[in-house]
C-alpha cells in the first residue's frame, strides 16, 4: 500500500512538472500565436492597435508585484506588457520562460513618472532612474492574459 501511495504521488507530482500556469481574464490561445518580429512588423505599418497573442520568453519581471513583463524586440530593446485589471504572475517567475501573451498591441507616449516607476520596480539604482528625464513614444502592449511554460512544457 505504501508503494502505491509513493507512486501515485510521483506521479502527481511528474505531471504537475508540466502544467501550464496561467493568469489573467483572457484564456489565451498558443494555435494564434505571432513572434514579437511579426508584431513589430505589423504595427510599424499600421499605427492602429491590434489585438494579439504573441510567443516570447520573459526578459524582465516585475520584482514588487509581478503585474508586468518585457519581451525582447527584434532591436534588442524591451517591449513592456503592462497587465490589464492589474492581474499579476510569480515575481520569482525565472527570467527566460517562455510565454504566450494575449492583448492589445498599440502605440503611446509613457510619461517619465511611468518608466521611473517601471524603472524603480525592475530594482534599477536611483542614478538609473535619475536619468530618466524623457516621456517615450513607443509600442506598448496590455495584457489581458498570459501562460507561462514550465522548463518541461519547452521541450513539448
Amino acid at each position: 500500500m505504501k508503494a502505491v501511495s509513493s507512486f501515485l504521488l510521483l506521479s502527481v507530482l511528474i505531471s504537475c512538472a508540466s502544467i501550464k500556469s496561467e493568469y489573467g481574464i483572457v484564456k489565451v490561445d498558443e494555435t494564434a500565436a505571432i513572434s514579437v518580429a511579426e508584431l513589430v512588423t505589423r504595427m510599424d505599418k499600421s499605427k492602429e492597435p491590434q489585438t494579439v497573442t504573441i510567443k516570447s520568453p520573459l526578459s524582465a519581471v516585475c520584482q514588487n508585484a509581478g503585474c508586468w513583463v518585457q519581451v525582447p524586440k527584434p532591436d534588442g530593446k524591451p517591449l513592456m506588457v503592462r497587465f490589464k485589471n492589474h492581474f499579476t504572475i510569480p515575481p520569482a517567475t525565472p527570467l527566460g520562460t517562455e510565454s504566450y501573451i494575449h492583448g492589445v498591441a498599440y502605440w503611446d507616449t509613457v510619461s517619465v513618472k511611468a518608466l521611473r516607476h517601471y524603472a524603480e520596480d525592475a530594482g534599477k539604482s536611483v542614478e538609473e532612474i535619475n536619468k530618466i528625464t524623457q516621456p517615450e513614444f513607443k509600442l506598448n502592449f496590455e495584457g489581458d492574459g498570459i501562460k507561462l511554460l514550465s522548463e518541461k512544457g519547452k521541450n513539448k
